[in-house]
C-alpha cells in the first residue's frame, strides 16, 4: 500500500515537472542576440539617414548591412525554442515588408529618397527594433504579446 501511494507521488511529481518544463518554450536570454540586436538598430538607422543621397553613393555600406542582417536571421533560426524572435527577424530582412530590408529595397529602386519618407520609414523601423531588443531583453509575456501581434501569431 506503502509503495502504491509512493507510485503515484511519483507520478504526480513527474507529471507536474514535465508540464512545467513545456511552458517553458522562449529561449533564454542571450547576450550575443540582444548586442547584435542593438547594433543592427544603430546601424540600420545610421544608413538609413543617408538615404536622402545616392543608393550608389552608399552601395557597400548597404551590402555589409545586409550580410550583417542575414547572419543574425540565420543565429536565430538555429536558437532552440525561439520562433518568435525568429520570425521577427524575418519579417525585418523581408524586402516584400515596410521595414529595413524593404526600406533598402526601396531606396535601391527609386536611387534617393525624400527626407520626409526617411524619417517616416525610420519611425517604424525603430519601433520594429525596440520591440524586438524589448522582447530580447525582457522575455516577458508583455514583450512577447506585443511581437505576436505584429507578426500575427496567437
Amino acid at each position: 500500500m506503502k509503495t502504491r501511494y509512493y507510485t503515484a507521488y511519483l507520478s504526480a511529481l513527474l507529471l507536474l515537472l514535465v508540464t512545467s518544463c513545456a511552458s517553458l518554450r522562449t529561449a533564454a536570454f542571450d547576450q550575443y542576440s540582444y548586442q547584435k540586436g542593438t547594433e543592427l538598430k544603430v546601424d540600420a538607422l545610421r544608413l538609413m539617414d543617408k538615404a536622402t543621397s545616392s543608393y550608389e553613393s552608399q552601395k557597400a555600406a548597404i551590402e555589409n548591412f545586409e550580410t550583417e542582417l542575414d547572419k543574425m536571421v540565420e543565429y536565430e533560426k538555429n536558437k532552440p525554442n525561439n520562433q518568435i524572435s525568429y520570425a521577427m527577424w524575418k519579417m525585418i530582412a523581408n524586402p516584400e515588408k515596410n521595414l529595413v530590408a524593404g526600406f533598402l529595397k526601396r531606396w535601391k529602386n527609386e536611387g534617393q529618397l525624400s527626407s520626409f519618407f526617411v524619417t517616416e520609414a525610420k519611425g517604424q523601423v525603430e519601433e520594429a527594433l525596440n520591440l524586438i531588443l524589448e522582447y530580447e531583453g525582457k522575455k516577458d509575456p508583455a514583450a512577447e504579446n506585443k511581437l505576436k501581434a505584429i507578426l500575427g501569431i496567437q
